[in-house]
């Protein structure tokens, strides 16, 4: 197995048995990681304050993930130190009457962020290469084009001034299972379990497959998958806070030019 989170190889077809979702690198706990990730959350606050300054350049994080895998944990805790004013979270539940009659980009397109911003998607248009594909709600040669489509759409995005980030949270069946278990046991948690959770297990199998295709058929220079083992909560959100403020350093955004003469300004009493 891989020992260390990654980028996939460009055209490399992606096995994730290859992979270890209880992957941790050179941490044994959470205690360990604490310090580094304080530095991180400061940092990425302080990078989001000048984005959003500049006004010239967005970025994009898309979180996918089987049932349980942790995209609501990620976005809480990740991002638990930035503006809000600054930070626009979209999830992508089934499609409305509306979408539904759209291509199915069209919502997505909408919620890309404006320069300036921080946009995270929970689930995004994956899942018509996902959900759609293991319950057959469109034709194999209608899902099949739309890997292309998607990598067109994200190029385009690329090209004008949003950098994408695409993680996938990566857990193992088993950990799914606790931490379904872990639902069941906290009154506070049943919201977030439904039967229909058990019945989505069941195409497990199904759904490993379809990830995998997603990974290798949409994994590009623009718009690279990282694969987190995300069985240890606390090392996904290390991981993830890690990447975006690389990305964001790599984005190199700088404060607007300030107004001449602001030295000789005197306030008023």
């Amino acid at each position: 197995m891989a020992k260390q989170p990654l980028i996939p190889s460009l055209g490399k077809k992606i096995r994730l048995a290859d992979y270890d979702p209880s992957y941790t690198g050179n941490y044994d706990s959470e205690d360990q990681v604490q310090e580094q990730l304080s530095k991180d959350v400061e940092k990425l606050t302080d990078l989001q304050e000048t984005l959003y300054a500049e006004g010239k350049q967005s970025l994009l994080v898309v979180l996918q993930a089987i049932d349980a895998g942790g995209k609501d944990g990620t976005i809480g805790h990740v991002f638990r130190g930035l503006n809000p004013q600054g930070v626009l979270v979209t999830s992508f539940k089934q499609p409305t009457a509306e979408e539904a009659g759209h291509d199915f980009l069209w919502r997505v397109h909408k919620a890309v962020p404006a320069h300036g911003y921080i946009g995270v998607f929970n689930r995004s248009h994956y899942e018509d290469v996902l959900i759609v594909r293991v319950h057959d709600l469109v034709p194999k040669k209608v899902w099949k084009t739309r890997y292309d489509t998607i990598n067109q759409f994200e190029e385009m995005l690329s090209n004008s001034g949003t950098k994408i980030l695409k993680f996938f949270l990566y857990i193992s069946k088993e950990e799914q299972k606790r931490r379904f278990e872990a639902r069941l046991q906290d009154p506070k948690k049943h919201w977030k379990f439904a039967p229909g959770d058990l019945k989505e297990r069941e195409l497990w199998d199904e759904y490993i497959e379809a990830f995998e295709d997603m990974l290798t058929k949409c994994n590009t220079d623009y718009a690279p998958w990282h694969i987190v083992p995300a069985n240890k909560k606390w090392y996904r959100n290390l991981v993830i806070t890690r990447a975006i403020v690389n990305a964001l350093e790599e984005m190199k955004p700088t404060f607007p030019p300030e107004e001449p003469g602001l030295d000789q300004i005197v306030i008023p009493d």
